[in-house]
Parts: structure tokens; C-alpha cells; sequence
């Protein structure tokens, strides 16, 4: 039974873990100069120089260059997330209004 366990948590918890790191890895180290990437922060530029351990990349229309290390990279080409709109706030007075009209 506890053989049975651990096998489930390697296939449910600990293989699919390790696949997310190695194509991460992968993606990291096929990173060439002019790719679009994304940092674990946000930052969104283009790659200008590719050195064994840390990349230098180029944000904004200013051209500001900052160097990163490879594992600060979240992705290849820009993220995007769509964000749901944000329901209106109704000001106070106006709840008073649909109060009194009521």
C-alpha cells in the first residue's frame, strides 16, 4: 500500500515538477540575440547579448540595456494575460439616489 502511495506522488507531484524545470531549462539555453522575453518580474525587452550565466536585454523605446541572469527569464515572447473587466464602483451618492428612489 505505501509502495502504491509513492508511486502515485511521484506520477502526480514530483515527474511533472521536473518537466516543467527542464523545459524551462531548455527554453533558457536556446535563448539567441533579438528573442522576445519576459522576466519573472514582468520586464518585457529584446535580447542584445547572450553570456554563459546572465543575459543582457534591451527595454523601451529609450533603449536602457539591463543584464539578468538566465533563471530571472519566464518565458520566450511576450505574456499577455487578459484580465476580466473590473466591475464599476458606484459612489455613495448614487447608492443614496437608487435608495430614495426606491
Amino acid at each position: 500500500m505505501i509502495v502504491a502511495m509513492l508511486a502515485i506522488m511521484y506520477f502526480m507531484l514530483i515527474r511533472p515538477e521536473n518537466k516543467k524545470k527542464k523545459a524551462a531549462e531548455e527554453m533558457r539555453s536556446s535563448l539567441k540575440v533579438g528573442d522576445q522575453i519576459t522576466t519573472i518580474g514582468g520586464i518585457v525587452g529584446t535580447i542584445c547579448a547572450v553570456k554563459e550565466k546572465t543575459i543582457v536585454m534591451e527595454t523601451g523605446a529609450d533603449r536602457v540595456r539591463i543584464e539578468f541572469t538566465k533563471w530571472a527569464i519566464s518565458s520566450k515572447g511576450t505574456q499577455s494575460t487578459e484580465e476580466a473587466p473590473m466591475p464599476e464602483k458606484e459612489d455613495k451618492k448614487d447608492k443614496k439616489d437608487k435608495k430614495d428612489d426606491k
